[in-house]
């Protein structure tokens, strides 16, 4: 994919300001500090488009970024931060919900793991959610760097299983390396152009 233009749009807290002109969404869920900020900034070749930081739990809102005036990545709050009060883990997990739950133009949901550990209980728990929307997705097991790359294929076969996939694509990914890029692309381009 060539990326012609990219740019933060919109923060929303509710429904009622999702963007409304039915460009389709590619939706990114993980937990906090896996790393869907520099997924952003690395699959659309913008340092610091989506702001990352070493503090994991800082997106508190959805974030949409139009790309190509054709479609968006939506940043969906991180879960699983510890630090984060109980009330803000509710809160997010209501923003997660409402938007999976009803959002109109959701194409694909990108559920980025990190390579290097076990999906994490609520890693499951949103990869079972998933499953029910009966929404398409791939799983991007980030941080690909961080491993030999001879084990990067075990650990991706290893996740597969743990997760149960037999049908749904799975790939390795590396924001600092930005290798992988065009396989990602090659399988989200199946779902914008549908």
């Amino acid at each position: 994919m060539i990326i012609k233009e990219s740019k933060f749009e919109i923060s929303a807290v509710s429904s009622k300001q999702y963007p409304e002109n039915g460009m389709p969404q590619i939706v990114l869920v993980g937990k906090s500090n896996v790393g869907k900020s520099s997924f952003i900034n690395t699959m659309l070749n913008r340092n610091g488009l989506a702001r990352t930081s070493n503090t994991p739990g800082k997106t508190r809102q959805i974030n949409f970024y139009k790309v190509n005036n054709k479609f968006y990545f939506v940043d969906l709050p991180g879960y699983g931060f510890s630090k984060m009060s109980r009330s803000e883990k509710i809160k997010s997990g209501k923003f997660i919900e409402e938007y999976l739950v009803k959002g109109k133009n959701i194409a694909c949901i990108v559920l980025i793991l990190d390579i290097r550990h076990n999906p994490t209980q609520d890693d499951m728990l949103m990869y079972d959610f998933i499953l029910k929307q009966n929404i398409p997705f791939i799983v991007i097991t980030n941080k690909a760097d961080k491993i030999a790359v001879t084990k990067v294929e075990a650990e991706v076969k290893r996740i597969k299983e743990i997760l149960g996939i037999s049908f749904s694509t799975i790939i390795p990914f590396s924001s600092e390396r930005k290798i992988y890029i065009e396989d990602t692309w090659k399988e989200l381009e199946k779902y914008l152009n549908n």
